[in-house]
């Protein structure tokens, strides 16, 4: 009889074990998405102003709102981005296209002749994803 209860509060232990594993909630904004890969460049005359933009693609879908950015910027640039609010976003399987749905403006004051290597950045505040953006500075683009 003792070995009776015992197989059962193991079998029941084990039950609940596999019902908590299974029940477990997922973060809304775990792993449903991902930012394209694109690698994108830019060039920049040397001693000009410029502006300019960078465009991107979030895929999947996400219950979060994800931001925008970029990281390791020339000195005294500029970036401002509207942030992308929940939904989805799929790759069209008919012809491979993909809606654009990031933005970043980039503003760069006058500087001399240099090659920065910047990231474009999306994330949802749980995870954060990045592209490489090169950035010439040149005396002639």
């Amino acid at each position: 009889m003792p070995t009776m209860k015992r197989a059962a509060r193991l079998a029941l232990g084990a039950t609940a074990g596999v019902a908590l594993a299974l029940s477990g909630t997922v973060p809304a904004s775990a792993g449903t998405w991902e930012l394209k890969h694109s690698h994108q460049k830019i060039c920049v005359q040397a001693g000009y102003n410029h502006s300019t933009y960078l465009i991107a693609a979030v895929v999947g879908r996400w219950s979060t709102t994800i931001q925008m950015g970029m990281k390791n910027l020339p000195p005294g640039a500029t970036h401002e981005s509207a942030p992308i609010p929940p939904g989805s976003n799929y790759t069209d399987p008919e012809d491979g296209s993909t809606t654009i749905n990031g933005w970043i403006f980039l503003t760069f004051p006058p500087s001399s002749a240099k090659v920065y290597e910047s990231r474009l950045t999306a994330s949802d505040g749980t995870r954060t994803e990045s592209i490489p953006v090169t950035i010439s500075v040149k005396e002639w683009c």
